[in-house]
C-alpha cells in the first residue's frame, strides 16, 4: 500500500536548482535510501517531505492526501539526524520520554512506551543511564529509540550513521534495519554512503543534481546502473571508449584494449563498462585481456588489483584466495562478455 508520493518537486535557492522535478513512491513499511553526493538534493528533499520547506512547484501526498497545508508538527513524521542531539542533562529514560511528555501522554503510558523501545533498541536495563557515560552505538540507539517513540508515520534519517567508525557502522546498518523492519516502521534514510544504502534499505532513489537517476532495489542499482553518472558513483569507474563493428552476424565493441561481442544495438560511439567482479584469472572465459599487475590491495574477502592494459588502467575484484600474480608481472584475465560488459550509447 502506498504511503508516501511525491510527484514533481521543484525547489530553487537563487540560481540554484535544488530538486527539479522528483517523483517518487514510498510503500507501506518500506524503507527507501536516497543516495546521492554533497549538493544533489537529498537534504531539501527530507526538509520538503518534513515541510521545513516549501516546494516551488509540485506535492507531497500522505495516503493519497496532500500535506502542502499541514504544518510540520502535523504531519506526524520524524527526524533523526547525524548530530544526534541528545539532550546531555538528562537520563535515557528522560531523553526518549521527552517528547512523549511534550505530546501530553500520561506518565503510566509514558513508562510503558518507553521500556518498549528500550526493549527494542537492546538497552533494556538502560533507563537511569546517563547520556555521557554511552558509548557511541549506544548513543545511537537511544536516538533511534526517541525518535520512535512517538511512534511516526514515516521516519526520517538525515545521514544517521555518519558520525560512527567503519566497524560500529557495519553492526548498527544490520540493527537498524531489523528493528525497522520488525515494527513495519515506514522510513526514508538520507545518505552520500552506498553500503549504507544498499544494506538498509528496500529500495533506492539515486539523485544527481537534483533529479533522480535512478530508483530501483540495491541489487538492480548495482548490476545495471542507468546512466554513466550512477556507475561512477557506484565505484565501477572500469570505462573505456568503443565504437560498434558490424562483424558479420555479431555486434562488436572495439576498443584499445580488443574487440568484445555486445548484444546492445548500438551505432557509432559508446563507452563500455568492464564490470570489476566479472572476470577471472586465466583463459577460461570467451573473452581475455593480457596487462601487468600495478597494485594488490588486500581488503578482507576480496583481493583489489589495479590492472594496466594497453596504458590503461582498471580495478577489479578477486577472491582473496585468488593467487594474484606479483607486482609487474603479467596476467591474462577472461571474462562472460554478458555478463562483464555493459554499455551506456
Amino acid at each position: 500500500m502506498e504511503a508516501l508520493k511525491l510527484v514533481d518537486l521543484h525547489k530553487s535557492y537563487s540560481q540554484t536548482r535544488a530538486l527539479d522535478g522528483v517523483s517518487f513512491r514510498v510503500e507501506s513499511g518500506e524503507i527507501v535510501a536516497v543516495l546521492g553526493p554533497s549538493g544533489c538534493g537529498k537534504s531539501t528533499l527530507l526538509a520538503t517531505i518534513a515541510g521545513l520547506e516549501q516546494p516551488d512547484q509540485g506535492e507531497v501526498f500522505w495516503n493519497g492526501s496532500s500535506l502542502s497545508d499541514l504544518s510540520p508538527h502535523r504531519r506526524g513524521f520524524g527526524l533523526m539526524f547525524q548530530e544526534l542531539a541528545l539532550f546531555p542533562h538528562m537520563t535515557v529514560y528522560q531523553n526518549i520520554a521527552f517528547g512523549l511528555q511534550m505530546a501530553g501522554m500520561d506518565k503510566p503510558a509514558i513508562r510503558k512506551r518507553v521500556q518498549r523501545m528500550l526493549d527494542l533498541v537492546g538497552l533494556p536495563e538502560f533507563g537511569p543511564r546517563d547520556i555521557h557515560t554511552l558509548s557511541g552505538g549506544e548513543q545511537q540507539r537511544v536516538a533511534l529509540a526517541r525518535s520512535l517513540a512517538p511512534q511516526p508515520k514515516l521516519l526520517m534519517l538525515d545521514e544517521p550513521l555518519g558520525s560512527t567508525d567503519r566497524t560500529l557502522r557495519e553492526r548498527l546498518i544490520l540493527d537498524l534495519r531489523i528493528i525497522l523492519h520488525r515494527i513495519k516502521q515506514t522510513a526514508i534514510i538520507v545518505t552520500h554512503d552506498q553500503e549504507e544504502a544498499f544494506a538498509l534499505a528496500d529500495r533506492v532513489v539515486v539523485m544527481n543534481e537534483g533529479k533522480v537517476a535512478q530508483i530501483g532495489t540495491p541489487q538492480d542499482i548495482y548490476r545495471k546502473p542507468a546512466s554513466l553518472f550512477v556507475a561512477r558513483f557506484l565505484g565501477l569507474d572500469n570505462i573505456i571508449s568503443a565504437k560498434s563493428q558490424q562483424v558479420g552476424a555479431q555486434l562488436m565493441a572495439e576498443t584499445t584494449i580488443g574487440q568484445f561481442p555486445i548484444d546492445h544495438q548500438v551505432k557509432g560511439k559508446f563507452k563500455l563498462l568492464l564490470r570489476p567482479d566479472k572476470l577471472q584469472l586465466g583463459k577460461a572465459g570467451p573473452c581475455q585481456i593480457k596487462g601487468t599487475v600495478i597494485e594488490r590491495s588486500f581488503r578482507g574477502s576480496i583481493c583489489q588489483t589495479v590492472i594496466e592494459v594497453n596504458r590503461l588502467r582498471f580495478r577489479f575484484d578477486f577472491p582473496s584466495s585468488t593467487p594474484i600474480p606479483p607486482e609487474s608481472d603479467s596476467i591474462t584475465l577472461s571474462f562472460d562478455p554478458q555478463q562483464a560488459l555493459q554499455v551506456f550509447p
